[in-house]
């Protein structure tokens, strides 16, 4: 089993950055790549960042320029960094670990984008 406990989310203005963590615990030995989603309301789940464990890196368009994944293996922890934030990005922001057998979810950190 692997645990995901997000953070980092909040309230900010349009053209701000926040930057999100998402800590891993358990069995991270079988984690094989690691990912950020986000649902806004109404809206189906959608990949935001991704980074495999060689650290190759994977973004939408939507977020590319503007988002940064990176992980800090020592602290077995994942971060988003967001910057030039559009209220387009309002969202529930939810950490990924891809395991050897299945998924693994955190339980989400809101991120509000508005003046």
């Amino acid at each position: 089993q692997v645990q995901l406990v997000e953070s980092g989310g909040g309230l900010v203005q349009p053209g701000g950055s926040l930057r999100l963590s998402c800590a891993a615990s358990g069995s991270i030995f079988s984690i094989n790549a690691m990912g950020w989603y986000r649902q806004a309301p109404g809206k189906q789940r959608e990949l935001v960042a991704a980074i495999t464990s060689g650290g190759s890196t994977n973004y939408p368009d939507s977020v590319k320029g503007r988002f940064t994944i990176s992980r800090d293996n020592a602290k077995n922890t994942v971060y988003l960094q967001m910057n030039s934030l559009k209220p387009e990005d309002t969202a529930v922001y939810y950490c990924n670990a891809e395991g050897v057998m299945r998924d693994y979810w955190g339980k989400g950190t809101l991120v509000t984008v508005s003046s």
